[in-house]
């Protein structure tokens, strides 16, 4: 078997043998953010799409598979820069779950959602290498993998001691372990590399800015960008002016002002992940609610893990948080931070922190795009964030992003328009990878 899929792939590299599909009479969202294009059609060989356009112009070649999605809206693939794979097994984290059932059980969560990429934002073991490798070898039909591998915090520095974390993160103390710590990043060919700026409320240690500089120095050095996980307006103020390329989460301590904003604009950085459900994610799950009932919600999780959600030994326990009168404040905070950086025009993605306990894949990335719009973002800048622009920031507009001749064919097939409605998008019908069709 093994010796006949390599034959056909060795075929279908020279040309001998190709799989073709015709996708007919839709309407496109090409995730540029331009007007969507009614009575559209596309074809797609090999997985990657070879041309896109008006429906009266098709030529379907012979023996092509025709797929009529008469009505239906057709964008591209969502793109998530923040998730934590692999750890996570209902509400425990824990490293020793990173296995490669786990893992691929999770994207396939994730591609069933839309989502065909992530980004592991610091958190995998060296497993994640071996799948990212296989995935690029060929056509994934589950969502694909993007890696900061381990990401750096200081030394006993935040988040290395919560439950779950021990020894994930690298923890530093020098410039020189620095150096030798991205190195083995760079060696690795990781998509990006993470820091964790934070001192959780100053009950943790954050990792001194100096340290924070010599990751970015190093990490530019290889040709690698830096996000950071952040959460005060001033971090975020000295991560910027230090070089660093992305904000991993909203800054959430304060309204964001008229400095960050002009530092962000002249280095080019990015509010890479407002990871604005993150937030609701701290205090939703505190009593019941309309979400753990959610049947969009409750198709990918396990029934020990819902009984779990909606136990009140839970519930108490998230409402007894020091923090929890704080959790909606930020929560609010998010959206407002992100809508001013937008009108500032400051560029932004798209992503979520989904993978840690009570943030869930998959559908984590739909809270997420309902939530841009309360900020006030119109369904088209919605759209834009979680693909075209999502691929920009990470580097890889050649093949992701948009949809466009000589692109893979990352995309889903939606009943309803988005446009209209970003919550449109939980209107899912066909999603695929590569051109692969994803149950």
């Amino acid at each position: 078997m093994a010796v006949r899929r390599l034959f056909l792939t060795l075929l279908c590299a020279f040309g001998v043998f190709a799989e073709t599909k015709v996708l007919e009479n839709f309407t496109l969202i090409d995730g540029g953010g331009g007007p969507a294009r009614a009575r559209s059609a596309m074809i797609i060989t090999d997985g990657r799409i070879q041309w896109v356009g008006p429906q009266a112009q098709l030529k379907a070649p012979a023996g092509a598979e025709r797929i009529n999605v008469s009505g239906k809206f057709v964008m591209p693939g969502i793109i998530n820069l923040h998730a934590h794979l692999g750890n996570t097994v209902d509400l425990v984290q824990d490293p020793k779950f990173f296995t490669r059932e786990n893992l691929e059980k999770q994207l396939k969560t994730y591609a069933s959602y839309g989502v065909t990429s992530v980004v592991s934002m610091g958190s995998d073991a060296d497993l994640v290498y071996q799948v990212r490798a296989g995935q690029r070898a060929g056509r994934p039909s589950l969502t694909r993998i993007f890696t900061a591998g381990r990401g750096f915090t200081g030394k006993a520095g935040y988040p290395s001691m919560l439950p779950g974390m021990q020894g994930v993160p690298f923890e530093v103390a020098t410039p020189a372990e620095v150096a030798k710590a991205v190195a083995q990043l760079a060696d690795r060919k990781v998509d990006i590399v993470k820091i964790w700026v934070d001192d959780h409320l100053g009950r943790e240690k954050k990792i001194p800015i100096a340290l924070c500089r010599a990751i970015v120095e190093n990490a530019h050095r290889h040709g690698l960008k830096v996000a950071a996980h952040v959460f005060y307006l001033e971090d975020a103020k000295q991560l910027v002016e230090a070089g660093l390329d992305g904000l991993a989460h909203s800054v959430r301590d304060a309204p964001v002002d008229d400095a960050l904003i002009a530092a962000l604009k002249k280095r080019g950085a990015w509010q890479a992940a407002p990871t604005i459900v993150r937030e609701w994610s701290t205090f939703i799950y505190a009593r019941p609610g309309p979400a753990l009932s959610d049947p969009f919600f409750t198709r990918s999780v396990s029934p020990k893990l819902l009984a779990a959600l909606n136990s009140t030994g839970n519930q108490k326990k998230i409402a007894a948080s020091p923090d929890f009168h704080h959790f909606p404040q930020w929560f609010e905070m998010a959206k407002k931070n992100l809508k001013r950086l937008a009108d500032a025009g400051v560029k932004y993605a798209f992503g979520t922190d989904s993978g840690p306990p009570m943030r869930f894949f998959g559908y984590f990335e739909h809270r997420e795009l309902e939530f841009m719009a309360d900020a006030g973002l119109t369904p088209a800048q919605i759209i834009t964030a979680a693909t075209r622009s999502a691929a920009e920031f990470l580097g890889v507009s050649k093949d992701l992003g948009t949809l466009e001749a000589g692109k893979w064919a990352d995309m889903i097939v939606l009943g309803k328009n988005p446009l209209e409605n970003v919550t449109n998008t939980r209107s899912l019908e066909i999603v695929m990878i590569a051109g692969n069709r994803v149950n």
